[in-house]
């Protein structure tokens, strides 16, 4: 039959009634409500652990009856049903009103005790005593059909499903099986090809389903599951393997360099040797760069790894071969700091055809969305006529306005910053499209980089480089007001050793909220996408002069509980930086301030005062996050440091210790011992190895984050694939995807696997190449 006998709106086939409550868990159509899998299973003997309920929870709570009553209400008249259940150990109390005690002897008859049921509803209270009011329940083994029904259904796993107010877990099973039941095999199109499922012992989509909706047993819901789990897994990394076969096909120039040219004259005045792997992925980026298949690839390594000397070497093979590259940073700040570096590192060869230039070098230019007119009208000369060979810039060399002699190589910095589109923008401003160098800072655990990065062959920067000095990191208490002065106090001493303090706060001023972004000028969306809010930030109702007392440590500290246990305003850069040239322990300072609101020229202006020692202390925002790079700087505070992720702490912290300067970094916090953004400081504080660091976000991380909008984008997006327990299932079907793609590129013969693709992933698969 036609596919889109899954596609039928639920309201044809339940009713309007219940396809309106099903439609406030976002299921539409029968394939939506077939692909809203059960969270869990229970049986009669397992009980839920009533002591662990909390109260405003909406919960599905498996218990015994143990005693139920109906009596009449003796002030306002009607009658009350009261009931007991309880796990074995603790227990719960169940109220049902009406205006006449015979409406609820039906609750009584069931609700007898030695039952066993699922009750749903929200905890409540109520004279020290957790309860369910007007609970909707199933009991087991007596809500059934006939007597055989009721005895099968009494010893099988009970599903139990993401549910919500007046749609109890039951109600969605029962629905299930209403649309599941007519189905026959050809009714469901299985993105699964034969050959696999008969390679894997898989069973087909239609008994997949049966088998975690309607169990007989454990056995069966975890050979489902496992189908349902390889299935998602086979359609991300087929999207993949496709896109990178796609890629494949097409032709690029060829850049194998020369032996006597920029990147020789560059690697001789070296003052260090390169590490051996720097010279490894050089090798694997070089052999890259001669072939005429475009190259697309990723590079990672961990804060001071070496990437911008790796990224610059093939830069210059490139400008040896008579082409162009163009390096795309997030943010303005970035993008000059880039700017400076190369700069440094190239020397006289960054200066060809000028003055005291190396003829055997290039010229580098800036392009940014600030510029004024006549820098702006000279960069887009200089990228056009190709007398610049390296282009830095941020968004702003998307624009149609940019164009290259000959653009040869893209480097990509912060990858996670750029949307597919984006990226591809540059990709095709040439006659061949130019070979791809993806850049992070943030190590990606092999099992994410092979989910979310498929596409992309991979170099790690494994070794860090000689010279990088350790940095201590602590977690400070928010509420400690000797340790919060403490931290001034140690701010102090390294400015006074002749150093250079960050202090880092998650807001621009006041007026913003806990999710404004600090964009830098040029960040896409949320610059803040490793933060982890905890929670609503109350309104800011706490006075300039409060907080700045609070900071010092004279109150309860930046993060701390306010007035009425309310959450006070997390740290804003401009009222730090006017709290701390009011300290005594900054007297004779010169505090600086930069955010993402400053004009371009303010920001570089801020940076200089910073490097040259004009103002050593440099209150800012996430705009320092990554690139900036000043040896001098040896000490950070991180000022409501629970806003943050690991990753993005990891970062933060990469920026001090960078001139051979032992560093602190001191993480001010309100994180109760035992939670999850205490868990997360704690890894930080414990190691400076970015890998160790991401296995960690990644198990900290709720379900769902990981691949981004593949988990939450769409109707029909990924529901059970989990990249770190599914690692096995991944490379399995990774390897299942080449074979299918290599076999047959388009997938013409896999017309159910295509659609898949297409209607979970989207047509752009924009979620593929963000990180």
């Amino acid at each position: 039959m036609s596919p889109s006998r899954l596609d039928e709106p639920l309201g044809k086939v339940l009713g309007t009634r219940t396809a309106q409550s099903l439609g406030k868990l976002g299921l539409e159509t029968v394939g939506d409500l077939l692909r809203h899998y059960p969270r869990r299973y229970g049986s009669p003997g397992e009980m839920t652990p009533i002591a662990e309920l909390k109260v405003g929870e909406h919960v599905t709570v498996m218990a015994q009856v143990r005693s139920a009553t109906v009596r009449p209400m003796r002030n306002r008249g009607g009658a009350m049903l009261e009931a007991v259940v309880t796990d074995g150990r603790d227990s719960l109390r169940l109220t049902f009103f009406a205006k006449r005690q015979g409406v609820l002897r039906m609750h009584e008859d069931k609700l007898r005790a030695g039952r066993t049921g699922l009750f749903t509803g929200t905890v409540g209270e109520y004279r020290g005593e957790r309860q369910l009011t007007h609970p909707d329940y199933l009991i087991v083994g007596v809500d059934a059909a006939d007597a055989d029904e009721a005895v099968l259904e009494a010893s099988r796993p009970i599903p139990i499903y993401p549910a919500a107010a007046g749609v109890p877990t039951w109600r969605i099973g029962r629905s299930v099986r209403t649309v599941l039941d007519p189905l026959a095999e050809d009714d469901v199109p299985d993105p699964v090809p034969p050959v696999l499922r008969e390679k894997h012992a898989h069973p087909g989509l239609r008994e997949a389903w049966r088998q975690v909706h309607v169990p007989e047993n454990d056995s069966e819901w975890r050979a489902g599951r496992a189908r349902l789990i390889y299935e998602e897994a086979l359609v991300l990394q087929a999207a993949l393997a496709r896109r990178r076969a796609s890629h494949d096909a097409l032709k690029a120039t060829a850049r194998p360099g020369r032996g006597d040219g920029a990147l020789a004259a560059f690697d001789a005045q070296l003052p260090w040797p390169l590490t051996g792997a720097q010279v490894a992925v050089g090798e694997e980026i070089a052999a890259d760069l001669a072939r005429e298949t475009p190259m697309l690839r990723l590079l990672q390594g961990d804060v001071g790894a070496g990437k911008t000397v790796v990224a610059l070497r093939a830069m210059l093979q490139v400008v040896d071969s008579g082409g162009q590259a163009a390096l795309l940073a997030p943010t303005e700040v970035l993008a000059a700091q880039h700017l400076r570096t190369l700069e440094a590192m190239l020397g006289s060869l960054a200066h060809a055809g000028r003055l005291g230039g190396d003829a055997n070098g290039t010229r580098l230019t800036l392009l940014t969305g600030s510029q004024g007119s006549r820098a702006r009208k000279q960069a887009l000369a200089d990228a056009a006529s190709g007398a610049a060979g390296i282009v830095i810039g941020t968004h702003a060399l998307l624009s149609e306005t940019v164009q290259f002699a000959d653009l040869g190589l893209v480097v990509v910095d912060e990858q996670h910053r750029f949307g597919v589109e984006q990226r591809d923008a540059l990709r095709s401003r040439s006659e061949h499209p130019p070979h791809t160098l993806v850049m992070t800072a943030t190590p990606i655990p092999r099992t994410v980089a092979m989910t979310v990065f498929g596409d992309l062959e991979t170099s790690v920067l494994a070794e860090r480089p000689a010279g990088r000095a350790e940095v201590v990191t602590h977690v400070v208490p928010a509420d400690n007001r000797a340790w919060l002065e403490r931290v001034w106090s140690r701010v102090r001493e390294e400015v006074d050793a002749g150093r250079r303090a960050y202090i880092v706060c998650p807001r621009i001023d006041e007026a913003d909220t806990a999710d404004a972004a600090d964009d830098g000028g040029e960040a896409p969306d949320d610059v803040l996408d490793g933060a982890v809010h905890d929670g609503p930030v109350h309104d800011d109702t706490v006075q300039a002069g409060e907080l700045a007392l609070d900071m010092a440590g004279g109150g309860s500290g930046p993060g701390s509980a306010g007035p009425r246990g309310t959450k006070p305003p997390l740290a804003a850069a401009t009222q730090v930086a006017q709290m701390l040239r009011e300290r005594p322990e900054m007297a004779g300072i010169g505090i600086g301030l930069i955010h993402g609101r400053l004009s371009g020229d303010d920001k570089d202006a801020a940076m200089a005062a910073f490097a040259s020692g004009e103002t050593p202390v440099l209150v800012s925002t996430t705009v320092i996050e990554v690139g900036v790079d000043v040896p001098e700087a040896s000490a950070m505070v991180v000022l409501d440091a629970q806003h943050f992720g690991i990753s993005q702490l990891h970062q933060l912290r990469g920026r001090i210790g960078r001139g051979g300067l032992p560093g602190v970094c001191l993480l001010v916090a309100r994180a109760e011992e035992g939670s999850v953004a205490r868990e997360r400081l704690d890894a930080v504080a414990a190691t400076t190895d970015g890998f160790v660091l991401a296995d960690k976000d990644v198990e900290l991380r709720r379900e769902g984050d990981v691949l981004g909008s593949a988990q939450s984008g769409g109707r029909n997006s990924l529901r059970l694939l989990r990249v770190v327990r599914d690692a096995k299932v991944i490379a399995t079907a990774r390897e299942d995807a080449r074979e299918l793609v290599g076999e047959d590129p388009e997938l013409a013969e896999h017309p159910a696997l295509v659609a898949a693709i297409e209607d979970w992933l989207g047509e752009r698969e924009e979620f593929l190449e963000r990180g």
